[in-house]
């Protein structure tokens, strides 16, 4: 047994993860990052939720685009084939929960 306190984990660059666990294929992973990851579309889904900070959600379907703020305890969902970028506003903590291997 492990206790993990977000608000102590920093990473040396944007992204850097805390592999957690990995749980029927999936893994569960605390990540640090004070900079916007890339547009992406997921292959399969995707649970990502705020620990520490604010996160922009950037999603695009039908060629619109739109922003979703996303607070401390905030989810977003994303599915099979959605695309999206995380943004955060400062220094974020976010716990992602996706396919092993996926972007």
């Amino acid at each position: 047994m492990k206790k993990h306190s977000p608000r102590d984990f920093t990473g040396l660059s944007a992204w850097d993860a805390l592999n957690i666990e990995e749980i029927g294929g999936a893994t569960v992973r605390l990540h640090w990052t004070d900079r916007p990851y890339k547009w992406h579309i997921n292959d399969g889904p995707e649970v990502f939720v705020v620990l520490d900070g604010t996160v922009d959600m950037h999603t695009r379907s039908d060629g619109e685009e739109r922003v979703i703020r996303l607070e401390v305890g905030d989810v977003f969902h994303a599915e099979d084939g959605d695309e999206h970028f995380a943004n955060p506003k400062g220094v974020a903590r976010v716990l992602v929960i996706e396919r092993k291997g996926s972007v």
